[in-house]
Parts: C-alpha cells; structure tokens; sequence
C-alpha cells in the first residue's frame, strides 16, 4: 500500500468506488457527483437504488474479490455502505486503492460478539451481556436477566435476526427460529430514550462530532429521528465525547454512527457502531451545514471537514413499504401541503413490506416543532398510519429535563 494515501488529498474530478448500492450508496454519490467526483459502485442487484446515479455500476456478490479489485483499479479511493462486504473484497479493494474505513474497523464491527469485547476492552459502556452458543445457554442468559433481547452475532440489520426473548422457556423455540451458530443475549435496561451521534475523522486526524439525534424504533425498525436530540446539554457532551474517543481509538477514516441507550437513571451505554452513513442523520442534510453524505466525502478524501452546526432542526419519519397498495405509491401531494415537509424517495423496485422505500423530512423552531410538522405531513399522506403525536411528543416532554449521571 503506498504510504502516499494516508496524506495525499483526493480532489474533485478523481473517482469513488462504493461497495453497496442501497440508498445510503445513492445518496453518498449524489453528494460526491455535486462536489465534482466520478461515482463507480458494485452491488448484487442490477436494479439497486444506486444505479441510475453512478457512472458505472459492478453487478457482483459481496465476496467477489476480482469485481472489487476491478472497482478498485478505477477509482482513487474507495467505501462501503453496508456491513455485509467481505472482509476479503475489502483486501481486493486495497491493493489499487484506500479503502476508508478501514478492513480492521469492518472486522471489529461486522460481528457483534467481537465488537462487544472490543468496546469493553477499550473501557466504553455498555450493557450486560451474554455470548450464546446454544439453546442451554441461552435459557440461562434469559433466566440471570429475567428476559432478554437477542441478537445475532453478524448481520441483522432492521429487526432481521433479533428476538425479544421474555420467557426463558421459550428459549428453545426461538433458537431454532433464530437459526444461528451463536448470538448475544442483552439485559433489557429500562430506557429513557435511545440517541446516535455522528463523528468523523479524516486521514490527517481533523475530527468532526455531530449533534446528538433521538431516536425511536417501531417493530424494531427506524420509525423517526429527530435533529438535535432535545436533552440536557451535559448528557449530550458527555455522548459527543464517546463517540469521539471510539473514533479515535479505531483510528477513523470516514465516519462513524454510535448508537447508545440513555437509562431512566441519565447513564449513556453504547449499542452499537454503524461505520457508514445512518439512517438516523438523514436530517443532517436540512438541519446542518454539512450533511452526513457531503461529510463522508470529505472524510475519506482527505479534504477539510464541514461544519457540523445545526443551523435549523430537524425531524425524518421513515416510509416504509407498508404504505405501497396494488395500485402504487401514496399520493405524496398529499404530505408536500405541509410546507415545511419535504418527500424523500429512494427508487427502488422491490416493494415489500418493512422495507425502507424513502422518509419525509419537516423542519421546525424547535425539535418538537419539526417532529410535529412530520407528523402532520405523515398523517396527511395516509390517516392512520402515522404514529400519534402524543406517541412522540410525550416522550419529548420527558427527556427534556433529563439530567446527565
């Protein structure tokens, strides 16, 4: 590897190669094609999100290390935005070109156990928890925690591959169900709210920490997230601080999404790291100066980061494939009379239901002012699907005044 490509800035007119072609590739070189960059990608599906907005797209398996190389040999640095590429496609890639973040971060992150061991090595909270390698074990986990979520150890993303295991008699079935040579079983902790923070950290070592975002999950899947996060500035210094020193620690090249809990009782414990672009910061694009995909390229680029500022907040409700009937898409009219509201789509083919297909975006004064104004365009675009203001709002009202331990 030429020690040049840790130093040497990648300028407008060179090309970035993306592993992935879902919607967080598509809005990755959305951004890099209005900075001035050439876009190549490789994905499985020849109709993924990525396509129609790229210069050329490799239709190959996750594993196939001679179209990585190929993506590789073309393009002057390269990324991912999924966690199931190989670690050896990475390897590929990284003989023609820097590969940020890095194959070492992948392979921490990629499986959960590892990850876990790696954040409690390195002294980072987190909750307690259980490897689990069979059905004995976990009853046992179920039984010492009085219940239990399960997880298993690699991929998993949006609810697939996790149980809420409630019944330590029932540990058997959800095994089988499960189907997985081992998984992690997690203490349930009583929650305030769950929040992320974004970093990011360019090969020279300028870092840049985001506002913390809250969160809520439906079915264990994204439901809305809104920008900043309103609670007690300490607790969000103390989560910015986090996230930054988990950065550094992996030595970043690119950017990072911790995800945390925050207890009843004000403490902050890590859930997991997500290095990529994250549905949760879809709102940096309206509510920061710079937003997630522009900072991702300037990250791994090697150019001088973009200010985080929030400069108005902001609020995401997901739209899943649910909304989408037998005779197509909803009126999306109907959500745009909310002025603030904004319509987001990904353009996929697949619709099915749980599948992310776009979100609505609305700004506000305050946090809750745009959550309010999401919801409103959500109700308008369908009555009844939107969550109640009050399954938000009253949860609002509550971190508001929570204080940092």
């Amino acid at each position: 590897m030429s020690k040049l490509w840790n130093t040497r800035p990648i300028p407008p007119l060179s090309t970035l190669g993306v592993l992935g072609g879902g919607q967080l590739g598509r809005m990755t070189a959305l951004a890099a094609r209005a900075a001035g960059y050439r876009v190549r990608a490789l994905d499985p599906n020849p109709d993924c999100a990525i396509g129609p907005v790229v210069d050329q797209l490799l239709v190959a398996g996750w594993d196939d290390q001679g179209a990585a190389a190929e993506l590789a040999k073309a393009s002057d640095v390269v990324t991912f935005e999924i966690e199931k590429v190989t670690l050896g496609a990475l390897s590929a890639c990284q003989k023609y070109a820097p590969v940020r973040p890095s194959p070492e971060i992948l392979q921490i992150i990629q499986n959960r156990y590892r990850q876990k061991l790696w954040l409690q090595r390195e002294g980072f909270p987190i909750g307690e928890f259980r490897h689990v390698r069979n059905a004995y074990e976990l009853q046992q986990a179920a039984t010492e925690f009085a219940g239990c979520f399960v997880k298993a150890t690699e991929g998993g993303y949006d609810g697939r591959s996790q149980i809420h295991l409630r019944d330590a008699g029932a540990s058997e079935q959800a095994w089988r169900d499960l189907g997985c040579a081992d998984v992690i079983a997690e203490k349930p902790l009583a929650l305030a709210c769950e929040i992320s923070v974004l970093v990011a950290r360019r090969p020279e070592g300028e870092t840049c920490v985001y506002a913390p975002a809250m969160n809520h999950h439906r079915d264990q899947i994204l439901a809305w997230s809104i920008l900043p996060a309103p609670i007690d500035p300490a607790l969000a210094e103390r989560a910015q601080e986090i996230a930054r020193q988990i950065a550094g620690s992996l030595l970043l090249e690119g950017i990072l999404v911790v995800e945390m809990f925050v207890t009843k009782q004000g403490e902050l414990l890590v859930n997991e790291l997500a290095p990529r672009p994250h549905n949760s910061y879809h709102a940096s694009e309206r509510a920061c100066i710079t937003g997630q995909f522009e900072q991702l390229v300037r990250s791994i680029c090697n150019l001088p980061l973009g200010s985080a500022g929030v400069v108005r907040p902001t609020a995401i409700v997901n739209l899943l494939g649910n909304l989408w009937t037998q005779d197509g898409p909803p009126d999306f009219s109907s959500a745009l009379a909310v002025p603030e509201a904004k319509v987001h789509l990904y353009d996929k083919p697949d619709v099915r239901p749980g599948r992310k297909m776009g979100h609505i975006s609305a700004s506000g004064e305050t946090p809750q002012e745009a959550l309010r104004h999401a919801f409103l365009a959500m109700e308008k675009l369908t009555a009844g699907w939107g969550p109640p203001e009050t399954d938000g709002l009253a949860q609002l009202s509550g971190i508001v005044e929570m204080k940092s331990v």
